[in-house]
């Protein structure tokens, strides 16, 4: 028996392609601080945890769909509050925002259709392109700007009789970028100008440090281009609930997207459930966890921006960011961290930056930090990773 090429093709995650690495570190007594990964050590909310367990249910049956409407209209009420006013009927819950995104793709593309997408991007991206038989296309941003969009005349030199949408992250991962009302409305105009979606993934809306954040819904002229990809994964430190919302006002684009929301038969209910009271939490709660992410980003900037030859902006959002650092392969570098380096049985685990470009040969000399430790943590797990630069620089002759 072959496997299929769709398999063979399919990239692994540069997230979590060293972990051998880093186990095999841990078996000899090392302890690896990781900077790979956005898993939020923030507790998950009782309100969540308090909801689920006053679940009586003696059979845990299907749910509609298109999930709970009592979840529905309560996600109504909280996007609300961002001036997206959708009704409970414009959005179908999923199971995490990855199918929310291959929702999109599936209901706007055909099989070798294409999506542009700002590189660096989330890796995972690629895989759902792979499943879906869509061709991911990069739109290059650099470090040197923060990641900000180009101009206009940039973005439509990737545009082919084949694009059928633009996809973006906003607040950013792996960039942090949080874009301006000036960046959304210049997609806007290309997308009508060319006939094109645009699917925004607002997963970490809530994280936004400086300025303001837009949701593309917001604006009134992006209401039938737009599709919203959400999750609570990072919002209430829930990765493993796998709730997502996929969310639209283009009748036909929804009806479309039930069709597979059907196929799949429903969302998790139990998570729902859960989600439901996570949405009660109050106000301060995303106050404290935003005090705390900007503290945590602070240090980051203030460790890494000490070391001489590394370019890191400052990220306005998300809880990670792109250092661009005097290294001559970010593989071959964090690979050396977890298996040659470590100061006082202790090393750092990044994120090669290369497996979140498109473009091939790009991000060679970035890594991405997710700053999701405690300031204690972060402050020693940055000074062990400034040390291994320097150290990396004279083994190397870099």
């Amino acid at each position: 028996m072959k496997i299929s090429k769709r398999a063979i093709s399919i990239p692994a995650s540069p997230i979590r392609k060293l972990i051998p690495f880093a186990n095999e570190a841990k078996s000899k007594g090392t302890k690896v601080y990781h900077l790979n990964i956005g898993q939020p050590d923030i507790v998950t909310p009782s309100l969540m945890w308090d909801n689920i367990k006053k679940v009586e249910n003696k059979v845990l049956a299907y749910g509609p769909s298109n999930g709970l409407l009592e979840f529905r209209e309560k996600l109504s009420e909280y996007y609300a509050k961002f001036s997206v006013n959708v009704s409970p009927a414009e959005m179908i819950v999923t199971t995490g925002g990855s199918e929310a995104l291959m929702f999109a793709m599936l209901v706007i593309c055909n099989p070798d259709d294409e999506v542009l997408i700002p590189e660096p991007y989330y890796a995972n991206y690629n895989g759902f392109g792979n499943l879906t038989q869509v061709n991911v296309k990069p739109i290059t941003t650099y470090a040197e700007n923060g990641f900000h969009l180009p101009t206009i005349q940039e973005i439509e030199k990737g545009i082919t009789p084949r694009t059928k949408a633009i996809l973006f992250s906003n607040p950013g991962n792996p960039t942090g970028v949080v874009y301006t009302k000036d960046e959304l409305n210049m997609l806007i105009k290309i997308a009508k100008k060319h006939n094109l979606m645009l699917i925004a993934d607002e997963v970490y809306r809530e994280f936004v440090y400086e300025g303001e954040f837009t949701s593309l819904l917001s604006i009134p002229e992006a209401e039938q281009i737009t599709i919203i990809a959400d999750s609570i994964s990072k919002r209430y430190s829930a990765c493993g609930a796998r709730i997502g919302c996929f969310v639209t006002k283009n009748k036909e684009v929804l009806d479309a997207a039930m069709k597979y929301a059907q196929a799949r038969l429903c969302p998790p209910t139990l998570e729902q459930i859960g989600a439901i009271g996570a949405l009660n939490v109050p106000h301060s709660y995303y106050e404290e966890i935003l005090t705390e992410y900007r503290s945590r980003r602070d240090t980051v900037l203030d460790k890494i921006n000490k070391v001489d030859g590394v370019i890191c902006k400052q990220p306005k959002g998300a809880f990670y960011c792109i250092a661009k650092l005097p290294i001559d392969d970010c593989e071959k570098f964090a690979k050396w961290m977890l298996t040659d380096f470590n100061v006082d049985g202790k090393t750092t685990m990044v994120a090669p930056a290369t497996g979140f470009y498109g473009t091939k040969g790009s991000g060679k000399d970035e890594v991405r930090i997710a700053y999701v430790l405690n300031n204690a943590d972060l402050v020693k797990a940055m000074d062990i990773l400034a040390e291994g630069i320097r150290v990396y620089k004279e083994t190397f002759n870099v």
